[in-house]
């Protein structure tokens, strides 16, 4: 039976997403309201960039979940990057606004108004956040979504950063010691551009068509032995991946004297079992002559013309 989470579309998770960036965001700007807490400015800050993070979420799954088309035959999946990438853009700019915030406040440490109050919603909103949270990540790896998995990480990172205003507040308000909480808000600006950071380098691997993960090439790799016993050699193994879509290209090398057709059956079923083994993957295969030397010089990206760069 197909779950629950794969039965919805992707879309659905960065609408949850949406609607819980909203709410938290106005609960901690009322906390904040209620404080006047330099760190719960930060959070609410933080948490003004995940409503942006999310429309682009909303909007990147949207585009990636097109079929393909003549202008984009391997479809959309890469949009998701774009998403990931904004995410961390917008993680940096929420830093870089919450390192200013601090340190004015703490030039001119102030105290705060009505804490308790203020932590209390900030709580609540948290607690909204981890479960949302939860939930992307679940479905980001399941569903193998770097959009949501970024979505999960930047609503996670929101818990933390809330965790440790919530802490700054309850120290403050026991000690007196009004610089604690702008230093506890200059302190999360620094963690939050590790993580901005971190999803910027995602996203720009994935960009770059990076290759599959070592576990996948193992996978991949077993595929192919198990035609060694048939007389099918490979080489020329290269593989991306572009969101939650694989792609596999492999030369098979067989003896010349076989048929045409019995070249395609085996490569068909080679691309067959590679599809079942890595669900999301597109496979391409290439037959070569094994006794041809010629199909033993072409596993470079680009075939070079004969005799260029010989001396």
């Amino acid at each position: 039976m197909t779950s629950p989470a794969r039965e919805r579309p992707l879309t659905h998770y960065a609408l949850l997403s949406l609607g819980a960036a909203v709410v938290t965001f106005l609960m901690k700007l009322l906390a904040w309201k209620l404080t006047d807490s330099v760190g719960m400015l930060s959070d609410a800050l933080e948490s003004l960039a995940n409503v942006a993070a999310a429309f682009i979420a909303l909007a990147s799954l949207s585009v990636a979940a097109q079929p393909e088309d003549e202008e984009h035959a391997f479809g959309h999946s890469k949009a998701e990057y774009f998403a990931a990438g904004t995410e961390g853009a917008l993680i940096l700019l929420a830093a870089v606004a919450i390192g200013w915030t601090s340190i004015g406040r703490f030039l001119s440490p102030q105290p705060l108004n009505d804490p308790a109050l203020g932590l209390a919603v900030l709580v609540a909103a948290s607690c909204v956040n981890l479960g949302v949270s939860g939930v992307l990540a679940r479905v980001g790896k399941t569903r193998n979504s770097i959009a949501l998995r970024a979505d999960a990480r930047h609503l996670m990172t929101d818990v933390w950063t809330s965790a440790a205003v919530v802490i700054a507040v309850v120290l403050v308000t026991l000690t007196g010691w009004w610089w604690l909480d702008p230093l506890i808000g200059l302190l999360l600006a620094f963690h939050i551009i590790a993580t901005g950071v971190k999803l910027l380098g995602e996203s720009f691997q994935g960009l770059m068509d990076s290759g599959l993960a070592e576990d996948d090439l193992t996978i991949v790799r077993s595929v192919l032995a198990r035609y060694a016993g048939e007389g099918v050699q490979y080489h020329a193994l290269r593989t991306r991946q572009a969101a939650a879509m694989k792609f596999v290209s492999v030369h098979l090398l067989m003896p010349g004297a076989w048929t045409i057709a019995r070249g395609h059956q085996i490569a068909d079923r080679v691309e067959t079992e590679l599809c079942q083994a890595l669900p999301g993957t597109i496979a391409f295969t290439h037959i070569e002559p094994e006794e041809d030397p010629a199909s033993w010089q072409d596993s470079t990206l680009q075939r070079r013309p004969a005799g260029d760069g010989d001396q």
